[in-house]
């Protein structure tokens, strides 16, 4: 049983992560300064155990989005393990909890998010739940690249439209030009799977991990 001092605990871990000099993302460092970093714990990424609480848990952060402020906002879900995934069970444990939020979605009739694709090879897709477009960000302790190197598998959720809202104000691109330099500082270099939403699929960047050019994504829409 997770009690709420469990949660706490491992928010205070993921906080620490946020704050250290190898994390670049000035985005959740402005979220967790604003108290807007909203945190999920759940147990095991490799099975579907926990896949209705979690649906339910961002299903609650949906209705408390602010979508007129300027403030980031983003849901964490972190898992007590594994602790030892590669990278490519790491990615394969976080497509198959995105591809069963999708699968209770479609029972429940929820539609996909307006303005983005379904389909994970296009360059507009974006995951969809309860019929919110988010960008995902996994973290977990086997991440090459330090600014993924969370010392527990976790699922970070952003949502779409509040990148829309930093592009129209301009805040987009300062902001995407700062975590890089700062990638580049910490890393050696910026992760060369960073692409624009509109240039590729972004799926190919959800778990960090490094793919090549004939990488498919596992996801299949059931819309």
């Amino acid at each position: 049983m997770i009690t709420l001092s469990d949660t706490n605990e491992y928010k205070d871990e993921l906080t620490e992560f946020i704050r250290s000099d190898s994390f670049p993302c000035v985005g959740a460092k402005s979220a967790l300064a604003r108290n807007e970093l909203v945190v999920g714990l759940y147990e095991d990424i490799t099975t579907p155990a926990d896949d209705v609480e979690l649906r339910e848990d961002l299903l609650g952060f949906i209705r408390k989005l602010d979508k007129t402020g300027p403030v980031v906002q983003s849901f964490t879900a972190i898992f007590r393990g594994p602790d030892k995934l590669s990278e490519a069970a790491f990615e394969k444990a976080l497509w198959n909890r995105l591809q069963c939020l999708h699968n209770l979605d479609a029972v429940t009739g929820a539609p996909w998010a307006e303005g983005t694709s379904p389909d994970p090879s296009s360059p507009h897709f974006s995951v969809s739940v309860c019929g919110e477009a988010f960008f995902v960000i996994g973290l977990h302790p086997g991440a090459s690249r330090p600014a993924r190197r969370f010392s527990h598998p976790a699922l970070v959720f952003n949502s779409h439209d509040q990148f829309d809202r930093l592009r129209a104000d301009g805040r987009f691109d300062q902001m995407k030009s700062i975590i890089r330099e700062r990638e580049k500082a910490s890393a050696g270099s910026v992760n060369p799977m960073l692409t624009d939403f509109g240039e590729l699929s972004e799926a190919r960047q959800y778990s960090g991990r490094l793919v090549g050019d004939d990488w498919t994504c596992p996801f299949k829409p059931k819309v």
